[in-house]
This record gives C-alpha cells, structure tokens and sequence, in this order.
C-alpha cells in the first residue's frame, strides 16, 4: 500500500476499483483496511474494502478490495504529512509482501509509493523499495529498470551521488546490469533484445575529447565481453541521442549509466505512463513511477494510470498464469 499518508491508498483503491485489473491478475493488498476505506471515500470509489489473514481467504472480486491488514496506522493519521509510523508501516507491508513472494502465495509484488524519509524516521537505512527488497530476499545486487509504452532503460547505479556513480561504474557491473535487462526483456517477450548502452561523458567521450577516457575503461571492455556471450548490446551511446533512438524503437533497453541520465527522459515521456521494475530480485516486482506526492495525497484526484500499468506488467512478467 505504500506510505499511508502519501497517495498510495488512493491510487491503490483506484486502481483496484477498475473490473479490468479484475481480469489482469488476482489482486491481494497488504496494507491497512481503514486507510483503504477512507481512501475509497475519497474517491467516491463503489468498493468494499475487506480484511483477510491470508491469501487463502481472498475472494478477488471485482467491487471487493482483499486486504491482509496489518493495522499499524492510526486513525487520526494526517493525509500529506510525514510520519515516522506511516514509514515502519510501509516497511512491513513490504516485509510482508516480499516473505509471501519468497514463500511463492504471490506470484509478483506491485508497490506503491513509499516515502525516503518517513523510512529513514522510522530507522529503516534503505535508500528506496529496490534496496529494501534487496535485502528482504538476501539479493546481493540488483537494478532499477524504468518501463513505459516507447522505452525501457535499466540503470547501473541509482541512488547515489553523480560522483560516486562515475566512482563505482566498472565492466563487471556494467556487463551484470546489462544481463539482467537483458533477462527481463526476454521474460516480456522479446527473443532477441537490442540494447543501447550509454556513455557517462557528453557524445560518450567523443574519442577522448571530453572527460579522462571512462567510457574506453569502464564500458568498452563489458560491450565486448557481452556480444561475445550473444547478447546484442551496443555503445557507448551518446545520451543526448541514444533516447531517441530508442523512442523510434531501434532499442528495446537502454542502460543509463546514473540516475538522472536515465530518470529524466522517461519522466519527460509521462510519470504517468511509466513503470519501475527491479531486475534481478528472485521475485518479481513492479511499481508505480512516482512518489507519495503529500501535496495531494487525501485529495482524492491522484492519477490511477501508472498503478494500473504496473500492475498489468507484474501480470504479464509473473511465472503463473491465474484466471
């Protein structure tokens, strides 16, 4: 469910509200009934919100929310405001989702957002949901992997300075991030996957013009290692460029070298239309692409697109059909 005083609840309620993700998956939230319900208030959505204590008990009806409450939220929460209790709330829904995945009574997980510092409050040191379920399903390493409708882009460091980014970049993690988006890109159906790979330096170091040759030292030696494997990966890119490619479809992956080179086209493309998937974990898992937005949150007019799409890709990339 995310962070209960963040939007999460109600893009929840709204999405689950829509028969249509009724035929997509058989959806089991693991939250909190009475936010759902007030959630549902806010909305104006026609749901019954009801409390279950295992996957066993869900019904997954359209009109009907299952909800494995967790009832750790107070009622008098305040929507938009941070709280150290919404973020040890956050955690063990997490928790709870990544040791029913882990035990296989889901078939993927479908987060909504949770806040960076109501975590920290709470005195979970995890820079986001990718880390922390790293380290519920003891997964060494993994990547972010961003989804929308004209291009996907897997990054190799995330949630750390730009200068420790370039610092930690080398073709050992180049070559492992690009096999997973490479792995997750044949699970969505694609046999052969062209990747794009993106310098760190503007035009990928225009032949050592521009920066101290990383992209001959930290990107080359993975690109060649890699196509010698069959993996068709191509670059370095200039990042400027390699997006647009990949817009007109002549990638199916980019790999973005930090964050922001890879965040800000896809959030150019629509926040709304996009997809964070975390490649690597021994689970699957989607989430929406945004965050807890406390402007708006107990507004009830958050944008319900992008939980519905995350929640059609954790569908389709899920190991069990269900009907």
């Amino acid at each position: 469910m995310g962070d209960g005083a963040g939007i999460g609840p109600e893009v929840v309620v709204g999405a689950l509200a829509d028969a249509a993700v009724h035929e997509l998956c058989r959806p089991l939230v693991i939250g909190d009934a009475r936010r759902l319900r007030e959630a549902a208030r806010l909305r104006g959505a026609a749901v019954e919100v009801v409390a279950v204590d295992s996957v066993a008990e869900a019904r997954f009806e359209p009109g009907r929310i299952d909800v494995v409450d967790l009832g750790l939220l107070p009622g008098d929460l305040p929507w938009g405001e941070l709280s150290a209790v919404a973020g040890e709330a956050a955690y063990q829904y997490v928790r709870v989702a990544a040791e029913l995945a882990v035990a296989g009574e889901v078939q993927a997980i479908c987060t909504a957002p949770l806040n960076k510092k109501a975590l920290h409050a709470a005195g979970h040191d995890f820079p986001g949901h990718t880390e922390l379920l790293a380290a519920l399903t003891g997964t060494e390493e993994v990547s972010m992997m961003l989804s929308t409708p004209k291009v996907k882009v897997i990054h190799v460091t995330t949630h750390i300075g730009l200068i420790d980014a370039i610092a930690k970049i080398e073709p050992g993690l180049v070559a492992r991030t690009v096999r997973r988006g490479h792995a997750a890109i044949r699970a969505s159906g694609v046999d052969e996957p062209v990747i794009g790979v993106c310098g760190i330096n503007p035009h990928a170091g225009e032949n050592g013009l521009f920066g101290a040759g990383e992209e001959e030292e930290k990107i080359v030696p993975a690109l060649e290692e890699l196509r010698a494997e069959g993996i068709d990966a191509r670059g370095p890119l200039p990042a400027d460029t390699a997006f647009f490619l990949a817009g007109r479809g002549d990638y199916d992956l980019i790999v973005a070298m930090y964050h922001d080179q890879g965040h800000a086209p896809v959030k150019v493309l629509g926040i709304e239309a996009g997809v964070n998937i975390t490649a690597g974990l021994p689970v699957i898992r989607t989430s929406v692409d945004h965050g807890t937005a406390f402007d708006i949150a107990g507004t009830g007019t958050a944008d319900v697109g992008s939980m519905v799409e995350a929640l059609r890709q954790a569908a389709d990339l899920a190991p069990v059909s269900v009907s």
